[in-house]
């Protein structure tokens, strides 16, 4: 795919290359994903200053008008840092509402807070039964007044220990599995009623187990119209999708590369490994699987803007060749690596470990799988 960025793009591509390279060394992630926090504020206060959280939204809501491919490269670039820092919950997943249904006030609250940085959402979707279907909810939002009253628990909601606010889906009427009667709300987590179980997660992220027992929220907490919100849901997943798409191609790239420089060094019978012919048939197919998935990527994202069939076909594409690419070339990496890429001390296995937890999120290839082959039989 001959793809070309603009100027500004290449710019910004450069500018972040440099300070995930200054900053996000394998040895200061691992401290960090290893202490309390498990996340640096004060990186995030860098991005906001360099002005990539607000990148992708328009001038009119206080950002840089930007879009889908700015986010693109800022996701490629901190899958090769394997960066922590919450991007897509905040400015793809609660930037995402807030820019296609929010309101003028909740786009001048929220928006702003997240181009500043004074603010960190996290997308409260996921539900112990739900599997991956987005309308599978058993999250309540009861009338209560001008009000509504929020009862559930939402699962690995992801950065909500650092989150401020909570982007929650939640059934305001209909059964468990309608895709009718689904509606989107902003909340406080500081909000009376909630309450988190926090851990970290495989990839070295931060996550909860989110509880909502009576959680009282204002009508104006709601986003987009009550009751027809999945298809909101869906844009804003895509866009996600396609996000971490972009950052798993990071992750590849990286992976590929020191698998490469390793087998360059590792000896065996006084020769190193990467000599041997069918190692170096192996890694070139980790660079074709890395090569193809960054044209799904592109691809998938540049559809985002089209109608939604198109959009929906082309990401699940993409979450399909590229879950299984980072399943093929984590693993070969590994096992190229030998016993020293199951160590904690090798860099080697937390990209593994992202690259493995890339597929469970926002649906797998099985699943993706069948969401295509349905909107192919619809066509």
């Amino acid at each position: 795919m001959d793809f070309n960025f603009t100027d500004e793009q290449t710019m910004v591509r450069d500018s972040l290359s440099r300070l995930v390279r200054e900053n996000y060394d394998f040895d200061t992630r691992r401290s960090v994903v290893e202490g309390e926090a498990g996340w640096r504020p004060e990186i995030w206060v860098q991005l906001a200053e360099l002005g990539l959280l607000g990148m992708p939204f328009s001038e009119a809501d206080g950002g840089f008008g930007g879009g889908a491919i700015d986010s693109m490269i800022v996701m490629e670039e901190f899958g090769k840092g394997l960066v922590v820092e919450p991007y897509v919950p905040t400015v793809v997943c609660a930037g995402g509402f807030f820019k296609h249904a929010g309101t003028d006030a909740q786009k001048a609250e929220h928006i702003g807070g997240i181009v500043d940085g004074s603010r960190v959402y996290a997308f409260a979707y996921a539900e112990p039964r739900g599997r991956y279907d987005l309308f599978d909810l058993e999250t309540t939002a009861k009338k209560d007044g001008d009000g509504y009253v929020l009862n559930g628990h939402k699962a690995v909601v992801i950065a909500a220990p650092w989150a401020s606010h909570l982007i929650v889906t939640a059934r305001t009427s209909g059964e468990r599995r309608d895709k009718d009667g689904i509606t989107v709300f902003v909340v406080d987590k500081s909000s009376e009623g909630i309450t988190t179980r926090d851990y970290p997660t495989v990839d070295g992220r931060r996550a909860s187990e989110v509880y909502f027992e009576n959680v009282a929220v204002p009508a104006d907490a709601v986003i987009g119209q009550e009751g027809n919100g999945l298809a909101l849901i869906e844009l804003v997943t895509d866009e996600a999708i396609a996000a971490q798409c972009a950052e798993a191609c990071g992750a590849m790239k990286v992976a590929q590369e020191m698998t490469v420089d390793y087998s360059q060094q590792r000896k065996q019978f006084g020769t190193p490994i990467g000599k041997f012919q069918v190692l170096q048939h192996r890694m070139v197919d980790m660079f074709v699987e890395y090569e193809q998935s960054v044209s799904m990527a592109y691809l998938a994202t540049l559809r985002l803007g089209e109608d939604h069939r198109d959009r929906k076909i082309a990401v699940s594409s993409a979450k399909v060749k590229i879950g299984q690419a980072a399943h093929h070339v984590g693993q070969e990496a590994i096992q190229i690596h030998g016993g020293m890429g199951m160590t904690d001390e090798l860099a080697i296995g937390h990209y593994f470990k992202r690259l493995t937890i890339f597929d469970s999120e926002f649906g797998n290839v099985d699943h993706h799988m069948k969401r295509h082959m349905a909107l192919v039989a619809e066509q």
